[in-house]
């Protein structure tokens, strides 16, 4: 039973108990009634609404597919994965480095210049990484 059809069935109820409405009880109860009424027609305009925007926003993501396969068609084989597609982009720059970040467990990627600067922030958690190239520096010599 819809929530409308409820508050009809106590407004029936209501009136073949044939409540006095003079009586402070049944001017409470009429009350309560109308109260209960103006509830469920604002829950269904409520559910009418948002039933519309779940169809308009179905709508936009259909357009958005479509828009995002003419733009990554020319970058993307149907074959390809995303992901492989982005690290065959990142072997191709010689100046690339990647770490994992203890906090958020993410991949890092960055170039020379934040490497030699020491410290990178973390774009998914904000931690702060810091890098000791004294270490590898070392380890380069003893390799020598």
């Amino acid at each position: 039973m819809e929530i409308m059809e409820k508050v009809a069935y106590l407004k029936g109820l209501a009136e073949g108990m044939e409540l006095d409405t003079e009586k402070k009880e049944g001017k409470l109860l009429s009350a309560i009634i109308d109260v209960l009424e103006d509830i469920a027609l604002d829950l269904e305009d409520l559910w009418d609404n948002d039933a519309e925007l779940a169809e308009g926003l179905d709508v936009v993501s259909d357009d958005l597919e479509d828009v995002e396969s003419v733009i990554f068609d020319d970058e993307f084989d149907e074959d390809e994965d995303e992901d492989d597609y982005y690290e065959d982009e990142l072997d191709k720059d010689e100046d690339c480095y990647a770490t994992t970040c203890p906090t958020c467990e993410e991949s890092i990627f960055f170039d020379e210049s934040i490497l030699e600067d020491g410290e990178v922030i973390c774009p998914n958690c904000g931690e702060k990484l810091e890098f000791d190239l004294d270490s590898l520096e070392e380890e380069e010599a003893d390799e020598e």
